[in-house]
Protein backbone atom coordinates (compact mmCIF):
# COMPACT_ATOMS: atom_id res chain seq x y z
CA UNK A 1 0.00 0.00 0.00
CA UNK A 2 1.25 3.57 -0.80
CA UNK A 3 0.23 6.65 0.85
CA UNK A 4 0.85 10.26 0.23
CA UNK A 5 2.55 10.69 3.76
CA UNK A 6 5.50 8.73 4.30
CA UNK A 7 6.41 6.90 7.53
CA UNK A 8 7.25 9.72 10.09
CA UNK A 9 10.45 10.14 10.92
CA UNK A 10 11.40 9.76 14.90
CA UNK A 11 10.37 13.03 17.27
CA UNK A 12 9.64 14.53 20.31
CA UNK A 13 6.15 14.71 21.41
CA UNK A 14 4.12 17.93 19.43
CA UNK A 15 0.73 18.98 21.44
CA UNK A 16 -1.77 20.40 18.52
CA UNK A 17 -5.31 21.45 19.38
CA UNK A 18 -7.85 22.48 16.23
CA UNK A 19 -11.19 22.57 16.17
CA UNK A 20 -12.49 19.81 13.38
CA UNK A 21 -16.05 18.71 12.39
CA UNK A 22 -17.51 15.78 12.76
CA UNK A 23 -16.72 14.18 8.91
CA UNK A 24 -12.84 15.38 9.63
CA UNK A 25 -12.65 13.90 12.39
CA UNK A 26 -14.28 10.25 11.26
CA UNK A 27 -11.50 10.83 8.18
CA UNK A 28 -8.29 11.84 10.18
CA UNK A 29 -9.20 8.78 12.32
CA UNK A 30 -9.87 6.71 9.27
CA UNK A 31 -6.22 7.64 8.25
CA UNK A 32 -4.94 6.74 11.09
CA UNK A 33 -5.76 3.46 11.01
CA UNK A 34 -5.10 3.29 7.34
CA UNK A 35 -1.57 4.17 8.39
CA UNK A 36 -0.84 1.85 10.66
CA UNK A 37 -1.62 -0.92 8.40
CA UNK A 38 0.49 0.60 5.81
CA UNK A 39 3.58 0.59 8.12
CA UNK A 40 2.48 -1.35 10.96
CA UNK A 41 3.29 1.17 13.65
CA UNK A 42 0.13 3.38 15.00
CA UNK A 43 0.40 6.79 15.35
CA UNK A 44 -1.91 9.38 16.63
CA UNK A 45 -3.97 12.04 14.67
CA UNK A 46 -2.03 14.55 16.61
CA UNK A 47 1.19 13.40 15.40
CA UNK A 48 -0.11 12.97 11.86
CA UNK A 49 -1.35 16.42 11.10
CA UNK A 50 1.46 18.50 11.66
CA UNK A 51 3.49 16.15 8.39
CA UNK A 52 0.06 15.89 6.47
CA UNK A 53 0.36 19.84 6.84
CA UNK A 54 3.99 19.90 5.66
CA UNK A 55 2.95 17.54 2.55
CA UNK A 56 0.31 19.58 1.40
CA UNK A 57 1.83 22.53 1.47
CA UNK A 58 5.38 21.38 -0.15
CA UNK A 59 3.04 20.29 -3.23
CA UNK A 60 1.06 23.32 -3.04
CA UNK A 61 3.13 25.24 -6.05
CA UNK A 62 0.93 28.21 -5.77
CA UNK A 63 2.26 28.47 -2.36
CA UNK A 64 5.68 27.87 -2.68
CA UNK A 65 5.86 30.58 -5.61
CA UNK A 66 4.09 32.77 -3.30
CA UNK A 67 5.99 32.66 -0.10
CA UNK A 68 9.46 32.48 -2.32
CA UNK A 69 8.08 35.91 -3.31
CA UNK A 70 7.19 37.23 0.49
CA UNK A 71 11.11 36.32 1.19
CA UNK A 72 12.22 37.89 -1.26
CA UNK A 73 10.39 40.92 -0.40
CA UNK A 74 11.87 40.52 3.13
CA UNK A 75 15.54 40.24 2.06
CA UNK A 76 15.05 43.28 -0.27
CA UNK A 77 13.30 45.88 1.24
CA UNK A 78 12.16 48.79 -0.63
CA UNK A 79 14.50 51.79 0.18
CA UNK A 80 13.24 55.52 0.91
CA UNK A 81 13.75 57.26 -2.39
CA UNK A 82 15.54 60.74 -2.17
CA UNK A 83 13.82 63.44 -4.75
CA UNK A 84 16.64 65.85 -5.95
CA UNK A 85 15.15 68.73 -6.15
Amino acid sequence: MTLKLDKLPDREAVKISFTANAELKAALNDYAEVYRQAYGQKESVSDLIPFMLVSFMEADVGFKRARKKQAERRSYPIQNQVSET
